[in-house]
This record gives C-alpha cells, structure tokens and sequence, in this order.
C-alpha cells in the first residue's frame, strides 16, 4: 500500500486536474450527450495505458536516443488541438439539433494521446518514479496500465458528466456558443507549454 496509494493518487489527480482530454470530453458532453461522447472517454482511457506501456517496454529508450521525435510529435499535437478547439468553437449552437455533428470518435482519442503533451508528461513522471520496486520491470508497467484505467476512467467520465449537465441547464444558442467559445479557449490556453517547448527546440536547432 505504501506503493500502491500514492499510484492511485498520482492517477486520480493527472486524470481529473484540467487538461486537453478533459475539456475535449466536457465540451462533447454538453454538445453530444454522454452516449455519444462515451467512445471520446474509451479511446482516452485506452490509448493512454498502451502508450504507458509501450513506454515503458523500450519507446522510451528510443526517445531518448532520438529525441527530435519529440520534437516532432509535439507540433503535431498542438495542431490537432488547435483544429479541435476550432471545431468545439464553431460547433451548432441550434438547441433543436444539438448533437448531429460528430464528437471525437474512439481511434482519435487513443491515437491523440501519443502526440497530448500532458499525456507525456503523466507517463514520463509514473514509469521514472513508479518502477523499480519490484524485481520484474513487465509486471510492474503492467500494473501501472491497470491502474491508470481503473482509477482515471471514473476522472474522465466525470467530466464528461459534468459537459453533460452543463448542457441541460444551457437553454439559448447565445450560452451555448458562451460555453463552446471557453471550451475551445480552454484547450487552447491548455497548449502553452507545449508551444513553449517547440520554440525552445527550435531555436535550439537554429543556434
């Protein structure tokens, strides 16, 4: 247990603090509704423990001796969340048909893991402090997969949830486009860091 509450923790806090998945699941909540939203929420909390554990079984050693991959995954991220908020922000805001558009699907949400900068940030920080304990290094990354989907699965749908009753109490196109336009600015103020690091890695690459 010494090991194992500060893992639920850690998984409890990176999955429910605000974050790319997070807003993009709230806004899909409230536009969608949670049936429609639920493949967003499965793809999250499933492409996050493959990449978790493809990390941790030898991506990671190849990241570090090519760690301009990185360099380039991080502008692919940025750009496919700027074309999210785009589409959260210009989202229908006719209450009547509210919801025909599409919300992310299942694939995008897993594969969007592997280019989300707090998705790195979470996996980089468990497998260099979570392991180690135990003599088999598999069953350890094993379990980390485990228990981030029992414990942020429950983080993500909350969000979702909560997208989910913001929608029903929103009862005019005006505060609807309201939410959708914080949403989008949401995720958008959410890239800061990610862009930070990519005019960093350049400028380092142009000196």
């Amino acid at each position: 247990m010494t090991t194992f509450l500060p893992l639920i923790l850690f998984f409890i806090a990176g999955a429910g603090t605000p974050g790319p998945n997070n807003t993009i699941a709230m806004a899909s909540g409230a536009n969608y509704g949670l049936k429609r939203t639920f493949p967003c929420v499965a793809g999250v909390n499933v492409g996050f423990p493959v990449m978790l554990i493809l990390i941790g079984l030898g991506l990671g050693g190849v990241l570090t001796q090519w760690p301009w991959v990185l360099d380039v995954l991080r502008p692919i991220g940025v750009l496919y969340l700027l074309w999210l908020a785009w589409r959260i922000g210009t989202a229908l805001t006719d209450l009547e048909t509210r919801g025909q558009g599409r919300p992310p699907g299942f694939v995008q949400m897993a594969l969007f893991q592997f280019v989300n900068p707090k998705a790195w940030t979470l996996v980089v920080a468990a497998v260099s402090t979570y392991t180690g304990f135990w003599d088999n290094f598999l069953a350890e990354v094993l379990v980390l997969a485990a228990f981030a989907v029992v414990f942020s699965t429950p983080c993500t749908v909350a969000w979702a949830l909560l997208g989910v009753g913001a929608g029903k109490v929103i009862s005019t196109p005006h505060h609807l486009r309201i939410f959708n336009l914080v949403m989008a600015a949401l995720l958008v103020l959410s890239l800061i860091p990610a862009v930070v690091e990519t005019v960093e890695s350049v400028q380092l690459l142009l000196s």
